[in-house]
This record gives structure tokens, C-alpha cells and sequence, in this order.
């Protein structure tokens, strides 16, 4: 019996050591929020996971803890009692220390206030522009459905021409802005998410510029796994082109 209570207590002593301390906390108020349950989540292993949750009960103010080897986006869930999922959930950049999140229940998304770290910031900064670009696009496709209607082929061919543009600015701003802040792993996320199809030179020149501890972060070893495989992707497509032409 010794020797079984000693074994049961070395296993949870090992337990113990195994988890790691939460070194992130987000918290915030929901305002108009009686009832839910709120979840932080994220990204692993292509799946989204619950990593901590808190259900919500006439108190809208919440906080919760997770522990992250390196920055990366999350996601705060809320799973309401209507069932609703549409704007439901917020993306962030977490990073070690604190985030806080308000927002209200009516604009859960779109109407969040989010305070936290640099990558915080500057993912908002991008964003704030990157829209710019969408709501030039939209404009775009306005005018051509007008064309289409009309039967305008030379309209149609002139805003062609305007889209190809204003798309191949939107890539330049983001590689310029991924270049520029390449001290933070902002920097390969948006490489990954934003122009992960873009010319093979561009993302090389971005994971060149990269920071030290930028390349050894989450991102920064993602984005050299993608280029890798770009790399073997485009050989062997060069190999069946020239095949083909023999």
C-alpha cells in the first residue's frame, strides 16, 4: 500500500510539472450579455480548439488564462442560448501578458474594442487599410454588373484592367507592410494568410528580413515550411512544363 501511495504521488507531481503556468489572460465586458458561455480559442493542428471557457450569467465582465509558446491570432467565442453563430466571434493576436476585449452583445464582432500587445496593433493598422483596398473592390464589381447590364465590353475590359491593379497594390502594401515590421510576427502571419499566393521572391524576401526571434516563432516556422514546399512545388512543375515541350 506504501508503494502504491508513493507511486500516486510521484504521477501527480509529474502532472503538475507538465502544465505549463498561463502566461496569457484576456478579459473584457460584453455589454447586453445575461447568458452564454464564453470560449478562447485556437488554431491547432488545422482545428480550432477550446482552450479555457467561462460561462456568463448576469455578470457581462469575464477573464480567462492560457498558456501560448509563441504569438499567434485567437479567437474569442460566444455561444449564446438563441444559438445565433453570426458574428459571434473575434479574432485577436495574442501574446504574453494581457488582452483585454469589450463589446457589446448586439456587435459582438464588429463593434469589439480590443487592447493588447504590438502584434495587437498593428494587426489593426493593416486591417484598417487592407479595407480601403475591399471597399475599392467593391466599387469595382458595382460598375461591373452596371457594364454587364449594358452590354459594355470595353467597360468591361477597362475595370479588369483597374481590379488587376488595385489587387497587385494590395499585395505590394502587404509585403511592404510585412517587410516593415518584421521585428514582430505580425510580419509572416500576413505572409501566410494575406498573400501566401503572391511570386515566391516576394515571401522569400519577407522571411529573409525576419528578426531572429521572429523566424524561430510559430509563424516565422510555418512561413519556411510553406516555402519549401513552394520551392519543391515549382520544380516540379518547371520539370513536367519542360517534359511537355519535349
Amino acid at each position: 500500500m506504501k508503494k502504491i501511495a508513493l507511486l500516486l504521488v510521484v504521477l501527480i507531481g509529474l502532472s503538475s510539472c507538465s502544465e505549463k503556468e498561463s502566461n496569457l489572460v484576456v478579459n473584457g465586458e460584453i455589454k447586453g450579455l445575461k447568458k452564454g458561455t464564453l470560449y478562447l480559442q485556437k488554431i491547432e493542428d488545422t482545428s480550432l480548439v477550446n482552450v479555457d471557457s467561462v460561462k456568463v450569467t448576469g455578470d457581462p465582465k469575464f477573464s480567462m488564462e492560457a498558456y501560448i509558446e509563441s504569438p499567434q491570432i485567437m479567437y474569442l467565442f460566444l455561444d449564446k442560448v438563441d444559438n445565433n453563430q453570426f458574428d459571434d466571434r473575434i479574432d485577436f493576436f495574442a501574446d504574453e501578458g494581457q488582452v483585454t476585449i469589450n463589446t457589446q452583445l448586439e456587435k459582438f464582432e464588429t463593434g469589439a474594442e480590443i487592447i493588447g500587445s504590438v502584434n495587437q496593433e498593428k494587426l489593426m493598422e493593416y486591417r484598417k487599410m487592407i479595407s480601403r483596398f475591399n471597399d475599392q473592390n467593391l466599387d469595382l464589381i458595382k460598375e461591373s454588373f452596371e457594364a454587364e447590364k449594358m452590354q459594355d465590353d470595353d467597360k468591361l475590359m477597362e475595370i479588369d484592367t483597374k481590379y488587376d491593379r488595385l489587387l497587385r497594390r494590395k499585395y505590394l502594401y502587404t509585403v511592404n507592410f510585412a517587410i516593415n515590421n518584421k521585428d514582430h510576427e505580425i510580419a509572416p502571419y500576413l505572409a501566410l494568410s494575406e498573400v501566401f499566393d503572391a511570386n515566391i521572391k516576394y515571401l522569400d524576401t519577407i522571411y529573409t528580413s525576419l528578426a531572429p526571434k521572429v523566424k524561430k516563432s510559430k509563424y516565422g516556422k510555418e512561413l519556411k515550411d510553406f516555402l519549401k514546399e513552394r520551392r519543391k512545388q515549382e520544380k516540379l512543375e518547371a520539370k513536367v512544363e519542360k517534359q511537355s515541350q519535349e
